[in-house]
């Protein structure tokens, strides 16, 4: 019998078109697997069987009745709990809000469902999505951290309990878990995902991204949730990227890779700056030279000025959580973490001009990597600083994704190298802003160069058995 768990997303999907598999038989797969796994891994907050069994039914009673079929039909997608659902609970992560229920369903939700994906549970999140961890464990290694604050929905795909899962970032919240947790992490052009009934730390940096075990697989459920909603003004009506068959496409010409240390490189660990000094030199020999006679991939030096973008993304997201979580500490302090107060009052200590400078500080950067951008077709980076900690009371840091969230940059991270420990290294690919399909393209291709001689380094399997 098919293992359900190991298939390929598209693969997946394709099969439950044609009928081959039913999504009863798909989300029994996926149950069984969260039966076997989720005592140790603790990666959903909320996840009732018989609920996704009922799901599954309704879904396979709409193939019987020769309707068309959603573009996710019998997909099972599981989301981070700070995602608004009417039929299920949406706790945040805090205290707080115990026994929340929403009623509506978020405009992602909705849009799931339209499409024909069968929503699988909620995913254990930080405390309100910031710093204070939930109780996941890394699948690769119980003891270590799975990242945060999207650590149930990175955690619950590594481990194969299922196929898909939707988080959110405003530092590094789907990017850093998914290199820790060794899968692909997919977060969007700022605005390409609408955020309705999301919980909101900070309008200016929140976005929507996606959890898969392959590339395609977090491409597809994006191209799914991408578009305009009137609920959200960072949104704009533009016409659908066709994200899956970027993923397929052969670029028109040999991309280039710019090799960016970027302001936080001291962070770096040794196996991180030694794996990329390999991987920079790697890509010259598998691609060669480029168009101009040149290698593939440069090192390129950021102006100083970028290492002020680091506190300009930290000064608006502490001012967004002063103003969007205020309220959780004047009436319930108490029951809020001592990091998560701490980010509160530094939010209200911050002035007006402070927080507008920010916002300057973004489009000013932004526009200075207009240049490097014509030139080459991602920036190639870390996707953490090191391994997954060893610590399972911290998150990790985001020191290597809080400048390209601040930018509103596409960016992906490919689960290509290990460290010295064995643990995932993600290799993280950052576009121009709205350039998602080139950075689908171009990672796809990456993948594809790296991957074809050497079967080592395809997509981890988590250690649990």
């Amino acid at each position: 019998m098919t293992d359900v768990t190991r298939l390929p997303v598209v693969e997946l999907r394709d099969r439950l078109a044609a009928g081959a598999l039913s999504a009863l038989e798909v989300a029994e797969g996926f149950l069984a697997r969260c039966e076997a796994v989720e005592p140790e891994v603790r990666a959903f907050a909320f996840l009732d069987p018989e609920h996704v069994r009922a799901q599954a039914r309704r879904l396979d009673e709409h193939r019987k009745s020769g309707r068309p079929l959603g573009r996710l039909h019998g997909l099972p997608v599981a989301l981070k709990d700070t995602i608004d659902t009417a039929d299920m609970p949406t706790e945040n992560g805090t205290a707080v809000d115990k026994g929340r229920r929403p009623e509506e369903d978020a405009v992602a939700v909705s849009r799931l469902r339209q499409a024909g994906a069968l929503i699988f549970g909620k995913t254990v999140t930080t405390e309100l999505a910031y710093f204070a961890p939930g109780p996941t464990r890394n699948p690769h290694d119980l003891e270590r951290t799975p990242g945060g604050s999207s650590q149930g929905s990175a955690a619950a795909v590594a481990a194969g309990m299922a196929p898909l899962a939707v988080g959110t970032q405003t530092a590094g919240s789907v990017i850093r878990p998914a290199a820790f947790c060794g899968i692909v992490g997919f977060k969007p052009s700022f605005g390409l995902i609408p955020r309705s009934g999301v919980l909101t730390q900070c309008r200016e940096l929140d976005t929507l991204g996606t959890f898969a075990r392959d590339l395609e697989g977090a491409a597809l459920l994006a191209e799914g949730l991408q578009g305009h909603d009137e609920g959200d003004p960072d949104t704009r009506p533009l016409a659908a990227l066709p994200l899956l068959s970027a993923c397929g496409e052969m670029p028109p010409y040999q991309p280039l890779f710019a090799f960016v240390r970027g302001p936080t490189w001291d962070q770096a660990a040794a196996d991180t700056v030694e794996a990329f000094a390999e991987l920079a030199g790697a890509l010259g020999e598998i691609g060669g030279t480029g168009p101009d006679g040149e290698g593939i991939c440069d090192e390129v030096e950021l102006p100083e000025e970028f290492a002020e973008g680091i506190e300009a993304q930290l000064r608006l997201q502490h001012v967004g959580i002063a103003r969007n979580y205020g309220h959780y500490l004047d009436r319930h302090g108490e029951l809020m973490s001592p990091v998560l107060r701490q980010a509160v009052e530094q939010g209200r200590a911050l002035s007006a001009i402070e927080f507008l400078n920010a916002k300057d500080w973004a489009a000013v950067l932004r526009d200075g990597l207009d240049r490097l951008f014509e030139r080459y077709d991602a920036i190639l980076t870390p996707a953490a600083p090191g391994e997954a900690p060893r610590d399972l009371a911290i998150t990790g840091k985001p020191a290597f994704n809080a400048l390209w969230t601040l930018l509103g940059l596409p960016a992906v991270t490919l689960p290509l190298l290990a460290g010295e420990n064995g643990m995932p290294l993600g290799v993280q690919l950052v576009g121009r802003k709205g350039e998602d399909e080139r950075l689908l393209r171009t990672a796809a291709w990456l993948q594809r160069s790296l991957t074809a001689d050497d079967a080592s380094t395809t997509t981890r399997e988590a250690k649990l058995a």
